[in-house]
């Protein structure tokens, strides 16, 4: 299968990647720890149904040290509810507000790359760690 659309080597997507980039960047440098920021991603790209970004984020959850076992625990969702209050306590109590806001804006994130990659029907498989970065 191949992609609708060039989009990575699309000028006017290429505008608005740089863009998400520099978002995705501020969220990169935060206090959040990158192995959580990567199991967000990969969570999230699997709730969208986005087989690039699940298998992007899944090796660069493993990259980052994060164990085997915590990966095989994701699970594809059958429906997204959005974050309760109890889920939303229970994030208060491990993260600070800086670290809360770099979620929030995290899954912002992830949801338009999503989004891009579905639509465009982005092959998966062929990622590396680090080959955007």
């Amino acid at each position: 299968m191949e992609a609708r659309l060039n989009y990575f080597g699309h000028p006017l997507a290429a505008k608005v990647l740089r863009h998400i980039n520099s978002a995705n960047k501020v969220l990169a440098d935060s206090t959040l720890p990158p192995t959580v920021q990567e199991l967000v991603k990969l969570r999230a790209s699997q709730i969208n149904g986005c087989g690039f970004c699940t298998d992007m984020h899944s090796k660069d959850a493993a990259h980052a040290g994060e164990t085997q076992q915590r990966l095989n625990r994701t699970r594809i969702a059958d429906a997204a509810g959005g974050a309760t209050d109890e889920a939303w306590e229970n994030a208060a109590n491990h993260y600070d507000e800086d670290q809360l806001a770099a979620l929030i804006s995290l899954i912002a994130v992830i949801n338009a790359y999503n989004r891009i990659n579905v639509i465009n029907q982005t092959p998966a498989g062929d990622y590396q760690p680090g080959q955007f970065g």
